[in-house]
């Protein structure tokens, strides 16, 4: 396995975006990648080539679990309990991060991490069917969102 500090420069900003994208958290999503590269360096046998694919199916692990848990859902995020200048992003993706986790996360990895319907199903545990379906529709719920907003 390659050195734990070369694959934390190779992988911090696909598992931070993807923790992101889960969890619409600065904060939490910083927590979640500490946590998933303390795993990996308590994990002894990744198949060589295979890291980024056992670190993103990590993160969205972590980052499920922490959205189920009942102290996420007792938690304010900390935008809404402190003014500040919100950063500059685009429509489209204010769009994107308005959808449900379930389908935020497979648009997501479909068009910032370019992974195929094969490569998502196995990494968040889906059958092929089942992503292709989410994105379907994650794809029309994007599609009538930015309608709403151009008439």
């Amino acid at each position: 396995m390659q050195n734990i500090e070369s694959l934390f420069r190779s992988y911090k900003d696909d598992v931070y975006r993807l923790a992101l994208s889960y969890t619409k958290s600065v904060q939490e999503a910083e927590d979640a990648c500490q946590t998933v590269f303390l795993k990996l360096m308590e994990q002894e046998n990744i198949t060589p080539g295979k890291e980024r694919a056992w670190l993103l199916q990590v993160t969205a692990n972590t980052c499920r679990n922490l959205l189920r848990s009942g102290w996420w859902k007792q938690t304010v995020p900390m935008e809404e309990t402190l003014p500040a200048p919100a950063p500059e992003y685009s429509d489209t993706w204010d769009k994107v991060m308005g959808l449900p986790p379930k389908y935020r996360v497979l648009v997501y990895l479909r068009y910032y991490e370019e992974l195929t319907t094969r490569e998502m199903a196995q990494l968040l545990h889906l059958s092929q069917t089942a992503v292709t379906t989410r994105l379907s529709r994650a794809r029309r719920m994007l599609k009538d969102q930015l309608q709403e907003g151009t008439l």
